[in-house]
């Protein structure tokens, strides 16, 4: 059963509460082998409440939430600005493209079509800012996330690798075009 989600534009009072979701679902996306240590290292370097801050203070950053009655229960980041890894630079087909670094939903809400909602609606905003395409690194051992990902028209466009801990994990470079 599905029911409509209320997806806006994150700002700065949502950063505790993107850091709370970001620690409930980004463990869900990590490989098997992922320790708790590089979890929840990870956490604290890139999903705190003051990175969040960072990020919702950045120009080049846009973060939608799905807001559902004040609770945050999905969100996606799109990061506005040529990458800096040379191994995706080399994959893009597409310029200028916007990175969607970030993407998920609570596991509560997984099969609600809450997280078609919000890819729909992130998309829609990175056509809106001119981008001719939009990029992402997702594990390659995260089948259901690569699913997901080509249904909504993303494909396998290259690899790069993605430090956690003190393991490489290796990233499949997946990559749409935004028809506006």
């Amino acid at each position: 059963m599905s029911h409509s989600h209320t997806i806006r534009l994150a700002t700065a009072d949502d950063a505790g509460g993107l850091a709370e979701l970001a620690a409930v679902t980004f463990p869900l996306a990590c490989p098997p082998g992922a320790t708790q240590e590089d979890i929840a290292e990870h956490l604290r370097r890139t999903l705190s409440a003051e990175k969040f801050a960072e990020y919702l203070a950045d120009a080049d950053i846009a973060i939608l939430a799905i807001d559902d009655g004040g609770e945050l229960r999905g969100y996606s980041m799109l990061v506005g600005r040529p990458t800096s890894d040379p191994d995706v630079a080399s994959a893009l087909t597409l310029e200028p493209s916007t990175e969607l670094s970030k993407c998920y939903v609570h596991p509560e809400h997984h099969g609600l079509g809450a997280a078609a909602e919000l890819m729909k609606a992130t998309i829609e905003h990175a056509a809106g800012t001119g981008a001719a395409g939009l990029w992402l690194g997702v594990n390659n051992q995260n089948a259901k996330a690569i699913r997901f990902y080509e249904k909504n028209g993303f494909r396998k466009v290259g690899t790069k690798s993605f430090q956690l801990g003190d393991s490489v994990e290796h990233d499949f470079v997946m990559e749409r075009a935004l028809h506006v």
